[in-house]
């Protein structure tokens, strides 16, 4: 084989070797940050820059190199632990919370980008809070207490204590805020023996009251009988008065005088003559009879 022979071999073999190495020098460079990511750009270890928008951007090849934090809500479920309540009574406590990096270098910078570090972080904050929050009430406060009142309680003893690790604490919800199987019974108990008392002083004090306005309403109505009586009395005897009056002016000549007596004369014999035997004997000088007899 020619010299020139074996020149054209080696360049066709150095080619490719040279196209392969600078496809690859591209591929190390050329960085893709999912929508759901944060990109974090090392070199020689220590983050040089951080990068939130999805796309694709370029980075030195070999020299730096690159990291994925999550850019998503995260959930973190705690353990169940005991607190003490106000009136130094157990309760359980099962709870999780909504969480998210707010700011990637400060994160990667406190926890060396370590999800497990922040949640050891969070799980401490959030039992701290939730233990001084459940401290400060009492176990019937906490039992009765409204939705999402525990929760802005214990958002509120945290406040941005989480700021310094780049993490923001979106929600924290309690699923579970329940008794110690030892002594729930006796809780139980003691609340239902509450709630009967309670309703017991409801209805005597509904009674009471029922009581007083039954008392004032006979009053009032024993008022009114009282008084309608009177008024009655009053107008019946101002009719008789008016009709004595009108008795008067009608009978006050001397022959109406007379047609009044023939008239209660005939009622009387009217009334006299009762059932079946319609005979009446009148002596001679009765009223009557001497109507009858013209005198």
């Amino acid at each position: 084989m020619s010299s020139e022979k074996k020149s054209k071999k080696k360049t066709k073999i150095i080619v490719p070797a040279v196209a392969v190495v600078l496809l690859a020098g591209v591929a190390a460079s050329v960085t893709v940050t999912a929508q759901n990511e944060y990109k974090l750009i090392r070199q020689f270890g220590k983050v040089d820059r951080v990068i939130d928008a999805p796309g694709i951007s370029f980075r030195i090849p070999f020299l730096e190199s690159t990291q994925s934090l999550p850019k998503e809500t995260l959930l973190y479920d705690l353990a169940a632990s005991d607190v003490i309540t106000k009136d130094k009574k157990t309760m359980i406590s099962d709870s999780y919370v909504l969480w998210r990096i707010s700011d990637p270098l400060k994160f990667a910078q406190t926890l060396n980008s370590s999800i497990e570090s922040g949640e050891s972080r969070i799980n401490t904050a959030v039992y701290n809070a939730t233990k001084n929050a459940i401290s400060s009430l009492t176990q019937d406060q906490v039992i009765t207490s409204r939705d999402g009142e525990l929760s802005q309680m214990v958002l509120n003893a945290i406040g941005t204590n989480m700021d310094q690790y780049g993490i923001e604490l979106i929600k924290f919800e309690t699923k579970q805020l329940d008794l110690p199987d030892d002594n729930k019974e006796a809780v139980y108990e003691r609340m239902i023996s509450e709630r009967d008392n309670i309703a017991a002083t409801y209805k005597a004090e509904g009674s009471s009251e029922a009581k007083v306005i039954r008392n004032t309403t006979d009053k009032e109505v024993a008022i009114q009988i009282s008084e309608a009586k009177k008024q009655a009395e009053i107008l019946e005897a101002e009719g008789e008065q008016e009709y004595m009056k009108i008795l008067a002016e009608a009978y006050g000549e001397k022959d109406r005088q007379e047609f009044y007596s023939f008239v209660r004369s005939l009622d009387a014999l009217k009334n006299s003559m009762t059932g079946g035997d319609k005979t009446v004997i009148l002596s001679a000088d009765s009223p009557i009879a001497q109507i009858f007899n013209g005198e």
